[in-house]
């Protein structure tokens, strides 16, 4: 897969006549079936490699191995358990990644299913938190056609005949079909969310046949982008001289995926439904009392389509109709009897059964004609269930209701209304796609990207509070965590002060409510449940639902924050009310503690889950919402980042949006967030310092003293924290950041700068002077949100120039991103395995960055590493899969990940929003007036007591300049 060509040559452009003839082109220009002229493409034959993982050195092995057997212990005891521990680097999956993803199926948040290039339907996410990679061989599509009255044939399943044991003698499985197609003249054209294969004179050489997936993502469309169905509309023309009889057969088994289909007690039935809409339903009866899951495959029939089922078909002969039955079937008539529609619904499986069905639509495409066939494909999960018990309704239920059932009004509304999401999507990306002043690598690896909002495990919700199953109320399975005679508090003296002091904003507050102490069953009784705000919409704000990302589908923990960080701008500039809701989550998460006792894998000390003040890492595994900070390797309310970014994400948000209710909601969790991390100033200068650990987002790299990260981020947050007090009219707290902020920036230049760029950190260690690429992070979120720069242009331009030059341009020739750590030698900083990484989300975010202060060429040529790295026909094969990052090798980290979200950090700094533009500019080096007395106030404790509500605050205090 890679070649030398990598790091030598640059393409600036991939036209479809590269890839399918001109002629065929010409034929395909209607309805939408021609490829786009912006596309990533691939041949249906090119060679799927096997990825390569990375590996720890000798050095990195023995400084984690402590690490390493406290981790491998509590997997085995969450295995003991039934669950998945979120981090689990020692289970290998049964199918090897390989180079061979494509675009995703469906909208966000109702279980995905993806589907390679080559056509096979594969990474299998219905259930939340699990994944099953493995491809369902079953599902296919495939074509037989009949030409001279049959004297000439051709039948193939449509996609490349790479299965196993194909023609084997004897096998009545899918092994007997017809796998003829090379795939040397058929192409795949991916832009999400839409994907087109066009099979270009293959299995016959007189028939042109285009295949566009179509999926219901529109941004700010809350309905239709929720809903889990795709349609595959299918354009055929004859280029022949005689008629030709297609039909086109939509084969789908049973299975959520890996072994599932074997389970047993599935059931299949047909359907008739409206508008020539007819198919079959699959029944699908989930393992571990998951909730059940119904397909519904189904084509529209019309004046020159015929539509047969077959409902029920077997793959190893265990049923009286099998897979070589059923193709046999195909060959000699092209359709199935129509009597099938009365066969109602089938007798459960068996164990050891596979249980399949088959759709085929059937027509007549004359000489020189053309000819479409629309299928599609369904599948109603209503229930979404968490491993711990909690039982929520998906967002699409809001619309479809909760029957199982509703899957063939979905796939009814699918073909009726795939035309109109088709309009609605080009209206979206037809601006950026046709600015010819952008790359076009940048164009469609801008809207591939965002597969990761479909295919990284979403889970959306209806927004109402949860039920729980009775044995999880009952808490039976819980374990006491009172281990060694240690009690519900901590042993962290400072952690105890944070959360005293943290208290101060829960005066006569009901959202409040510690939760249990840990020796109490952990999970609540569903009445507690229900009175629980943390589960409960706001009242007042339109309830679009619940939404949680996974930070990837190696690291299972919902929304991760410090990731969220970058991946944020894809919601906030096409789903912000989505958006907003997540930031409200942490918003109401900031100002509540959950005493439960944790151990901490890294140190193996004890702390508590969530401390009060403190922005929670994630918002759970197994329980989500109620159970958060997965993540248990460090104690992230001793992380330096997690504050300043939620404050900086709210003010981008609020800014953004120009939400004044969702400023007045938040604002107290802000003020919480903020003298949350006055304990980490242990000095007085006003800047936070770091803890000798990684305590921050690069969680194996150590930091000492201040940090150019941290450090950063914290002038940022006092700065955004000011701004949002001003226009909210609290102008204490406002001058109290606008003083702290003045006061830490002398001393961050001052210890940090060191006339070209920001060191590491102020420690003595070897790499205290490295080039870190994340240094200004802080400045390119006060950029992002229309803030006053945090330091002179000069500085900020000389930092990124000398990013780019060394962590960029000195790793094969800016070919593959921006290294993390560089050292100021040009050698790449190796003191740990994240600052040797090239992080894909990061290296957007830099070259948003660099959009930001003016420096175009440098930040497209850093963000087309990726691109030609992760991206490229000649890159490593990270499409549709872009990881956490990669070695300078190549070598990937954490497959199918959040962080590369960022990308749309660079659309934002090229179109930022009228209302960015336009807010109130807040000038650092002015006073706001305060009383004697509230200055006096403010020296003396440093905490305010505000109340959490916004109905709280008098009108008098708020009020806005805008």
């Amino acid at each position: 897969m890679v070649s030398s060509s990598l790091f030598h040559c640059r393409k600036h452009s991939w036209p479809p006549d590269e890839y399918v003839s001109r002629a065929t082109l010409q034929l395909l220009d209607f309805d939408g079936a021609a490829p786009p002229e912006q596309a990533w493409r691939r041949r249906l034959n090119s060679h799927a490699n096997r990825l390569k993982e990375f590996s720890v050195t000798f050095m990195e092995a023995m400084r984690m191995m402590r690490l390493g057997v406290r981790l491998w212990s509590y997997v085995r005891e969450e295995a003991s358990q039934g669950r998945k521990a979120p981090i689990d680097p020692f289970t290998r999956e049964r199918c090897k990644p390989s180079a061979s993803q494509g675009v995703p199926l469906g909208g966000m948040g109702s279980g995905s299913i993806s589907r390679g290039f080559r056509g096979e339907f594969k990474h299998w996410q219905i259930i939340p938190g699990l994944c099953e990679m493995s491809p369902v061989m079953a599902n296919q599509f495939s074509i037989f056609i009949s030409r001279d009255g049959g004297n000439k044939k051709y039948s193939s399943v449509l996609a490349p005949g790479h299965h196993e044991g194909i023609k084997k003698f004897g096998d009545k499985g899918i092994s007997s079909w017809d796998w003829n197609l090379s795939g040397q003249h058929s192409t795949y054209h991916a832009l999400f969310p839409r994907a087109w294969t066009i099979y270009d004179g293959e299995p016959d050489p007189e028939l042109k046949i285009s295949c566009r997936q179509i999926s219901p993502f529109i941004p700010h469309d809350y309905k239709e982008s929720s809903l889990p169905t795709c349609v595959f509309v299918y354009t055929l023309v004859n280029t022949g001289r005689e008629r030709a009889k297609v039909s086109l057969l939509l084969t789908w088994a049973n299975s959520i995926g890996g072994v599932s289909h074997q389970s047993g007690d599935h059931a299949n039935e047909p359907f008739i439904g409206e508008d020539g809409v007819y198919g079959v339903l699959l029944h699908h009866k989930t393992a571990k009392d998951n909730p059940p899951v119904t397909f519904a495959i189904a084509a529209c029939e019309t004046q020159n389509v015929n539509v047969t089922v077959l409902p029920c078909f077997g793959i190893s002969g265990e049923n009286c109709v099998t897979a070589s039955d059923m193709w046999g079937t195909m060959l000699q008539d092209g359709q199935f009897d129509r009597a099938n529609f009365n066969a109602g619904r089938s007798m459960p499986s068996l164990p050891g059964e596979t249980l399949c069905a088959a759709v085929s639509a059937s027509a007549w495409v004359e000489p020189h004609g053309k000819c479409t066939v629309a299928f599609a494909l369904a599948w109603s999960s209503p229930k979404v269930k968490f491993q711990k018990g909690c039982i929520y309704h998906r967002r699409y239920t809001k619309f479809y209701g909760t029957s199982e059932r509703s899957a063939v009004n979905l796939v009814h509304d699918a073909l009726m209304r795939y035309k109109w999401w088709e309009e609605e999507i080009e209206k979206w990306q037809n601006p950026i796609l046709k600015n010819e002043k952008l790359p076009e690598w940048y164009k469609f690896t801008l809207f591939n990207e965002l597969y990761f909002l479909v295919a990284g495990g979403t889970v959306w919700t209806d927004g109402e509070p949860p039920t729980a199953e009775e044995k999880s109320i009952t808490g039976s399975h819980h374990k006491s965590t009172k281990k060694d005679g240690r009690t519900g508090s901590t042993r962290n003296g400072r952690v105890e002060l944070a959360a005293e002091r943290a208290a101060a904003y829960s005066v006569e507050n009901d959202d409040e409510k510690v939760l249990p102490e840990p020796h109490l069953d952990h999970r609540l009784a569903l009445p507690q449940k229900e009175n629980n705000p943390l589960l409960n919409p706001p009242s007042g704000v339109e309830n679009v639902g619940r939404f949680l990302y996974l930070e990837g589908v190696e690291y299972i923990m919902w929304c991760t924050y410090d990731v969220h960080f970058y991946a944020s701008f894809a919601l906030l500039d096409l789903f912000p009310k989505i958006e907003l809701s997540i930031q409200r989550d942490f918003a109401r998460a900031v100002l509540y503690e959950d005493r439960r006792k944790v151990k901490f894998l890294a140190d193996g000390n004890w702390g508590i889950r969530k401390v009060r003040g403190a922005v929670p890492h994630d918002l759970g595994t197994h329980d989500p919402w109620q159970e958060m900070n997965a993540y248990n390797i460090h104690d992230t309310s001793r992380w330096k980042d997690l504050n300043p970014k939620f404050v900086l994400q709210i003010y981008r948000d609020f800014a953004a949006t120009g939400d004044m209710s969702f400023g007045r909601e938040v604002w107290p969790a802000v003020c919480a967030a903020m003298d949350y991390m006055e304990q980490f100033d242990r000095d007085g200068d006003g800047l936070i310092e770091n803890d000798g650990f990684p305590d921050q987002t690069y969680d194996a790299w150590t930091v000492h003293g201040i940090s150019a990260y941290c450090g950063c981020l914290w002038l940022a947050a006092l700065q955004a924290a000011a701004a949002m007090g001003q226009r909210l009219g609290d102008h204490a707290f406002a001058e109290k950041c606008k003083i702290k902020f003045l006061k830490a920036k002398t001393v961050f230049e001052a210890k940090l700068w060191n006339g070209s760029y920001f060191n590491y950190d102020s420690g003595t260690s070897s790499n205290s002077r490295s080039i870190q690429a994340d240094q200004l992070a802080g400045q390119w979120y006060a950029a992002s949100s229309g803030l006053p720069s945090l330091f002179d242009e000069s500085k900020v331009r000389s930092t990124l120039q000398k990013i780019f030059e060394f962590n960029v341009m000195k790793v094969k020739g800016g070919r593959m991103g921006a290294v993390n750590g560089m050292h100021p030698n040009g050698k790449v900083d190796e003191s740990c395995m994240q600052s040797r990484e090239i992080w894909t989300g990061v290296t957007y975010s830099v070259a948003a960055n660099m959009l930001l202060a003016g420096m175009e060429h440098q930040a497209f040529t850093t963000a087309e590493g990726i691109f030609t790295a992760g991206w490229s026909e000649e890159g490593f094969g990270y499409w549709f899969q872009t990881p956490e990052g990669w070695t300078t090798d190549g070598h990937y980290r954490s497959l199918i990940y959040m962080r590369p979200l960022a990308i749309w950090a660079m659309q934002w700094a090229l179109s930022p929003p009228k209302a960015i533009l336009e807010a109130p500019k807040v000038n650092m080096m002015d006073r706001i007036y305060e009383s004697p007395f509230t200055l006096r106030t403010l020296n003396e404790t440093g905490v305010r007591q505000i109340a959490p509500k916004s109905s709280c605050f008098s009108n008098t205090v708020f009020h806005c300049e805008c």
